[in-house]
């Protein structure tokens, strides 16, 4: 088992983000900023000691739109792993808080999702594949989210807040059986907080 608490911003590469460390809703946490909002590009913090293939995953992380944020952010947060130097590919799940409890069910579907960067962003694989690598869950923004990645060669479950069950399940990860590194995403327009990150071997 391996654990990554963030107490110093030397295991981290800081791409596009801007990282604090702060106590958040009682817990001691990372806080993630955009460095740039308008510029297009993956915001992601690679914790630089880290090594994946096949494993487990474990965190809490919490997002919301940052104030100054357009009004269709959705407080995208997530980790991503396999990722390659410079985080030039990786997987990743991520969440859309405020898409938890909206009224409308369409945006409920779309609470959590999968994507590899730089391949398979998540439009388009909404348009290739509706409802495959998305899925509902219970969320509320700003809140701590409790977070399980397992992955197995071709294959990754996403567990949220401690459930028995994934609730989004990938079969065909699009980088393959590959190897990289674990990084703390973030999406657009968001504030995200990061609890420490805890790697396990497949049980």
């Amino acid at each position: 088992m391996q654990t990554f608490n963030f107490e110093s911003f030397s295991t981290l590469e800081l791409l596009n983000v801007r990282a604090e460390l702060v106590t958040y809703r009682g817990h001691p946490a990372l806080r993630l900023l955009e460095q740039n909002m308008m510029k297009e590009e993956q915001n992601i913090a690679i914790l630089s000691d880290s090594t994946f293939k096949d494993g487990i995953i474990e965190t809490a992380i919490a997002g919301s739109p940052r104030p100054d944020a357009p009004m269709d952010m959705r407080g995208f947060v997530g980790i991503a792993f396999r990722a390659q130097p410079q985080g030039s590919h990786f997987e990743y799940f991520f969440i859309r808080p405020t898409n938890g409890r909206a009224s409308d069910q369409l945006r409920r579907n779309h609470s959590t999702q999968y994507c590899s960067h730089p391949d398979f962003p998540w439009y388009k694989l909404r348009e290739e594949s509706p409802g495959v690598y998305e899925s509902y869950t219970d969320l509320v923004p700003g809140e701590w989210t409790d977070i399980k990645i397992v992955v197995s060669g071709l294959r990754a479950e996403l567990y949220v807040n401690r459930a028995e069950q994934p609730c989004l399940i990938v079969n065909d990860l699009k980088l393959g059986k590959s190897q990289g590194q674990i990084a703390l995403w973030i999406g657009a327009g968001t504030e995200a907080h990061f609890s420490e990150v805890i790697v396990k071997p497949l049980e």
